[in-house]
């Protein structure tokens, strides 16, 4: 593992910011692994939920590694982009980033995935994305 520290990335916000609480934890301490993947699903799902203007559902993990351990007290920080649109579905990488110890700070990439999600429609149908809207 590399415990290089690194920033968040420079003018993009997070879609997602929380810190883990003792309960997250595994017998070892650290945040489970199953918490992180749950943050991630939905980091992801906000962009893609805002492109779909519909629900969404995850239908693929595409790629998921876990680079570094999560803390109890990390700021944990989860930054989401659209990286590809079809017809019904939208792709999203995620990038989580951990800020530690408030005396120092540092910041570490923790995870990184990719997502892919699917828009249904109330009843839960699969469906077209609309066209992209213009702002």
């Amino acid at each position: 593992m590399c415990n290089q520290p690194t920033r968040l990335p420079p003018n993009e916000m997070p879609v997602l910011r929380v810190m883990p609480m003792p309960a997250d934890t595994n017998p070892a301490g650290d945040v489970f692994g199953g918490w992180i993947m749950s943050q991630v699903d939905i980091a992801g799902s906000l962009p893609a939920r805002q492109r779909a203007r519909a629900r969404v559902a995850t239908v693929a993990v595409n790629a998921f590694v876990f680079k570094q351990p999560v803390s109890v007290g990390d700021v944990v920080s989860f930054y989401a982009r659209i990286v590809r649109v079809g017809r019904s579905s939208v792709t999203v990488d995620v990038e989580v980033f951990a800020e530690r110890n408030p005396d120092a700070p540092v910041v570490v990439k923790v995870t990184e995935a990719t997502l892919t999600y699917v828009a249904v429609s109330a009843s839960g149908v699969k469906q077209d994305l609309p066209p992209e809207s213009v702002a």
